[in-house]
């Protein structure tokens, strides 16, 4: 790649130049939210077998793991993007940060919530202090915690930097998400995808499984640039082409 591309796709670090290429990738991942949310609703609940254990009530693992796979994807992409603010101090990064806290801490609770639907018929209790259950809810308090800590600073660059060293002293707790199944005697059940070993259920469930996973995935990235993009012009409401953005929309 010659420096010149370099340099040019270098420019979108900028919120004014990332700003209206946000605005034109919007509308696009919401059409793709839609491709694959229509198939992925009609293949869980309508296409996909009953399981013979768990009956008809297994089909909110279409909601479930989706929501467990992104709250988990989105909170690591977050302190990617604290941490290179922090590094590196770009405005955009502590925006982009800022932009993907709600959607990943809505991810975390709607994990939550399904999971302890699914759990009251399948163990008998809404709620236990499973190795897995506990490290989600305190992913989802991390992602409240990050929102909070961010509100409480008024300077949005002091803000960012606080929220950064939160961001990154939580991403330990990810992979002890990951991997609690594994390495503690828990009442959950293990992963049914791994990309190490072939999938364990239907193939139509794996598909109804895949097409919601990406469903979720195009949903959290149009979310995220819709508000990023409110995000820019609260953050840069003094500079210039702003205000001038403001007088075209006038």
């Amino acid at each position: 790649m010659s420096n010149n591309k370099i340099i040019h796709w270098f420019k979108f670090a900028s919120p004014q130049s990332f700003y209206p290429l946000a605005g034109k990738m919007i509308p696009w991942f919401w059409g793709l939210t839609a491709v694959f949310l229509i198939p992925g609703l009609w293949i869980s609940f309508f296409v996909a077998p009953t399981d013979f254990q768990q009956g008809e009530g297994y089909r909110i693992i279409f909601i479930h793991v989706p929501a467990a796979w992104m709250s988990m994807f989105i909170y690591l992409v977050m302190a990617t993007w604290a941490g290179l603010g922090l590094a590196l101090n770009t405005r955009l990064s502590g925006m982009m940060a800022q932009a993907l806290a709600p959607t990943g801490a809505i991810m975390a609770f709607l994990s939550l919530w399904t999971g302890a639907l699914w759990g009251k018929p399948m163990w008998g209790a809404w709620w236990v202090w499973d190795a897995r259950l506990t490290s989600a809810l305190i992913l989802f308090f991390l992602y409240i915690g990050f929102i909070a800590l961010q509100a409480a600073i008024d300077d949005a660059r002091r803000a960012d930097k606080a929220g950064a060293i939160l961001a990154l002293v939580g991403v330990v707790n990810v992979p002890i998400i990951y991997f609690s199944v594994k390495w503690w005697n828990t009442l959950h059940q293990g992963a049914s995808v791994s990309l190490t070993k072939a999938p364990t259920m239907a193939t139509t469930m794996l598909w109804g499984m895949l097409l919601m996973a990406l469903a979720f995935w195009m949903y959290s990235i149009a979310v995220a640039l819709t508000r990023v993009r409110a995000i820019i012009l609260e953050r840069e409401a003094h500079t210039e082409w702003v205000k001038e953005l403001d007088e075209v929309k006038a």
